[in-house]
């Protein structure tokens, strides 16, 4: 293993041993490959020499960078568009760590001869890459070893690495792909860590499925940050994605003719649904429930609801459904059962023979406050509370526990509880 800082810069030499120039940078090809291929070498304070010399005509980049073939016989590497110069592409950049989950700071690039090929195996984000680099490695080694210490290496492979700057195409889709399949609370604080402008690229990258489940995880000023940079149309898009109560949440942090024009630029049903939510008090039942609940109707046996909920869109949208609601047709609450009992009851079993019993339910109104549905969730052990309108005893939404316990834990603990809707 041997790292660009050692290599750029130093004199490149002829097969004869003649020098030809110095070595400005190391080009690598395709960056699909876990170890991507170096292709060639940009030359500096070269005479008669090409700009890029093909990495086919060099025996040895470390210690020494010396071509397999005299001056004379040199042919320059032309360029195709495609290749990713490591030291003003990769040093000195932000990455995001894809296994550690977290933004570094690349200090060093490690190269390796692996079957005769030269390539790029990982990225140094330590210490001890950035002492190479100032060329002090060696002194600061021989003090941590007079203290008893060593200075650990943190090289990143290759393949955890992807690009988060906007003009870095090469690896837009890579990076995507990988960034992706993060869980939203490590994407929310990668976007945490970022500058806007890198930060603006990365939400590029990401899907509206993906960014909206980042921007749940996020903190209030970066979701209404993220959206006011982002083009109205996308952004409206993106809150379509989001559960409901989470979208509205959002928009009532944003500035009102903002907020306006995004209920304006989503679909009717979501804006509509958005909108209703809008109009409770931010802290009470109805400004924190969420409208996406499993319901089926009264008059079912267990085997026809599960039937029901299988076919249901309302069912599909409860990500949870710790609870099976059971409502008539002016959408009045008559029944609760938990999901497990449903599952289990005899398929010719009636829904209230299953449910619990009619006084055992326990409600909610849109105005009820906060803190008071998590006193109930506390008191019941619930996962959900119902919020039925005083005046109809419609059956409204619910308020998950997470939405329920908002107000009365710290925000850094909030953040590590499982979402329930």
């Amino acid at each position: 293993m041997f790292y660009l800082s050692r290599v750029q810069n130093q004199r490149i030499w002829d097969a004869y041993g003649r020098p030809v120039g110095r070595c400005r940078d190391l080009l690598v090809g395709s960056v699909d490959d876990a170890f991507p291929k170096l292709v060639a070498i940009a030359v500096k304070d070269g005479d008669r020499v090409p700009a890029h010399i093909a990495i086919e005509n060099v025996s040895s980049l470390y210690p020494s960078i010396v071509l397999s073939l005299p001056l004379e016989q040199l042919r320059a590497y032309t360029l195709t568009g495609d290749e990713l110069p490591l030291a003003q592409r990769v040093m000195d950049r932000q990455i995001v760590d894809t296994e550690g989950r977290r933004v570094v700071r690349v200090n060093d690039v490690q190269l390796a001869r692996i079957r005769e090929r030269f390539r790029v195996t990982g990225v140094d984000v330590g210490g001890l890459g950035l002492l190479r680099r100032l060329g002090i490695e060696s002194g600061a080694g021989a003090l941590a070893r007079v203290l008893g210490k060593a200075l650990p290496e943190r090289v990143i492979p290759w393949e955890d690495v992807a690009s988060i700057h906007q003009d870095d195409p090469l690896r837009l889709r890579i990076s995507r792909d990988r960034i992706s399949q993060l869980p939203p609370a490590d994407i929310a604080a990668i976007l945490d860590d970022l500058d806007r402008v890198t930060g603006e690229a990365l939400l590029k990258q990401l899907d509206n499925e993906v960014l909206a489940d980042a921007l749940a995880e996020s903190p209030a000023d970066v979701q209404a940050s993220v959206l006011l940079h982002m083009d109205p149309e996308r952004a409206a898009d993106v809150l379509e994605e989001m559960d409901p109560d989470e979208a509205a949440d959002v928009l009532a942090d944003l500035p009102e003719e903002n907020s306006a024009q995004l209920l304006d630029l989503m679909e009717d049903a979501n804006a509509e649904e958005v909108s209703s939510l809008l109009a409770y008090p931010e802290n009470a039942a109805g400004g924190i429930m969420t409208t996406e609940f499993a319901r089926v109707p009264v008059g079912l046996n267990a085997a026809e609801a599960l039937d029901y909920l299988r076919r249901s869109a309302d069912a599909q949208e409860d990500e949870a459904m710790h609870y099976v609601y059971v409502l008539d047709e002016a959408d009045h609450l008559q029944h609760v059962m938990k999901l497990r009992d449903l599952v289990m009851a005899a398929p010719s079993a009636r829904l209230e023979d299953v449910a619990e019993p009619a006084d055992a339910r326990v409600t909610v109104n849109p105005f009820t406050e906060q803190q008071d549905v998590a006193y109930l969730v506390a008191k019941y052990d619930l996962l959900a509370v119902p919020v039925v309108d005083e005046e109809t005893q419609k059956m409204l939404g619910i308020v998950t526990v997470d939405d329920a316990i908002d107000a009365v834990l710290p925000t850094a603990w909030k953040k590590r509880l499982p979402r329930f809707s």
